[in-house]
């Protein structure tokens, strides 16, 4: 099928949109698609999620009930494990995970994966994009090459590739897929012009940009310029505490200045599925061409630290109560890794988990969106641990309480009362008259 006709099949909302990976960033695309009155199928390995997709449950909660009841009846929408069917969708989108390995190197083998799978199926005229983040050239160095050799089909001539990152920003009340511009660099200009024109389609604007690697760029530059930031806000943190600054006064004070500052405020260290890992896809692209990333590198060595130093004030805390940190029982409030969402991915609340637990704690946690610790790639260990009920003579037992994250719905004036050593590494605490100089610590 011609270009002309697929731009055609577009604009009569004919033209379907598959998704590889129906999690948080592939089902509000799904969603997005839908409304826009495009049919979406969408495909997982996982077999839970087909199910709850196709009888109305949600299982990621900011997302809501209401679409998912919606996608469910809809006769635009389906779901399914079976890749075979991948030939039934005009588009192919991968959103699948790349993270790190332990070595902090790139890990595309969900990206590898995936391809070769879509390669079994792949026809004339399709479009194939990858919306994960990753290191410039993937698109054109890894995935053309695998489609091509296992197909036996030629990008640009009998399909079309593009990349478009994704920009999701899980619960954000402002910001939805539908609302976020978006990014697009195509192999080729006919590719580009056909995922834009799909884009075009669901999304507020879409951006267009030369080629993929641009665009594999710009998401990359846009949480490496967020990870430096919060980096220099944690390392200004560390440095005004030693100086009996408040540094959240100070930000609130700078953030007055209606130009030349942007505010970012510090926490017990990175969380999410983006600014922890992929300023070091760059890192390592850059060696390929024997560049150092100095400020990249400086800042992940500042992020990753702050944990320990939550630890480190944790134990202060507990030397005011005339109390040691081993034996001690510790209540972490939030698993998540950004207020009131139930995305625990990355989240730096495991790290202090980790290192609670090696000093001797006995730690428990509070999540009102997570009830339960579902496993993980990196943190098996903690997999079952179930979150306390808030009430006080439960959250009162406790030697000390650690905000990790500042989730909204929580009454902090009750939490003030309830316990007498709270370290609060977010800010929560703000406008909470203290008990005394032992009762709330600044982390």
């Amino acid at each position: 099928m011609g270009l002309s006709n697929l731009l055609q099949k577009i604009e009569d909302k004919e033209y379907r949109v598959g998704i590889i990976g129906l999690g948080y960033v592939g089902l509000p695309l799904m969603w997005t698609f839908h409304q826009a009155g495009l049919p979406v199928i969408g495909y997982d390995i996982d077999q839970q999620k087909v199910d709850k997709l196709k009888n109305g449950i949600p299982y990621i909660k900011h997302l809501g009930s209401e679409m998912m009841e919606m996608l469910s009846k809809s006769d635009r929408c389906e779901a399914t494990t079976d890749f075979s069917h991948l030939d039934e969708a005009d588009a192919v989108l991968l959103c699948v995970p790349t993270p790190l390995d332990h070595h902090r190197e790139p890990d595309m083998s969900y990206v590898e994966q995936t391809t070769d799978t879509v390669s079994k199926y792949l026809k004339k005229g399709q479009l194939v994009i990858l919306e994960s983040t990753t290191w410039p050239g993937t698109t054109e160095e890894l995935m053309i090459p695998i489609l091509e050799k296992n197909s036996g089909l030629k990008a640009g001539e009998d399909f079309y590739v593009a990349y478009s990152p994704e920009r999701e920003d899980p619960g954000n009340p402002n910001f939805n897929t539908a609302k976020i511009p978006k990014v697009v660099g195509g192999h080729g200009e006919e590719a580009l012009q056909l995922a834009t024109a799909m884009y075009d389609t669901a999304i507020v604007q879409t951006v267009p940009v030369t080629d993929c690697k641009t665009a594999e760029a710009t998401k990359l530059t846009e949480n490496i310029f967020r990870s430096v930031n919060i980096a220099l806000v944690n390392e200004l943190k560390v440095v005004y505490e030693s100086m009996g600054i408040d540094v959240h006064e100070v930000l609130d004070a700078a953030g007055t200045k209606p130009f030349g500052f942007m505010k970012f405020t510090p926490g017990p260290g990175l969380g999410g599925h983006c600014i922890p890992i992929d300023p070091f896809y760059l890192t390592w692209k850059a060696r390929e061409f024997e560049k150092h990333t100095r400020f990249i590198e400086l800042a992940g060595e500042v992020n990753t630290t702050m944990p320990q130093y939550v630890i480190d004030r944790t134990m202060l805390a507990l030397n005011a109560h005339k109390k040691a940190m081993n034996g001690s029982k510790v209540l972490v409030i939030g698993l998540a890794y950004k207020p009131d969402v139930d995305d625990m991915r990355e989240s730096p609340t495991f790290k202090i988990f980790d290192l609670l637990k090696k000093v001797g704690a006995e730690v428990s946690y509070y999540d009102p969106f997570i009830p339960e610790v579902l496993p993980t790639r990196e943190h098996a260990e903690w997999t079952g641990h179930q979150s306390i009920e808030w009430n006080k003579e439960i959250v009162s037992e406790f030697d000390a309480v650690i905000i990790s994250t500042n989730h909204s719905g929580i009454d902090y004036s009750e939490l003030s009362e309830w316990n007498d050593c709270i370290i609060d590494t977010r800010n929560a605490m703000k406008g909470v008259k203290p008990k005394d100089e032992k009762h709330i610590f600044k982390a």
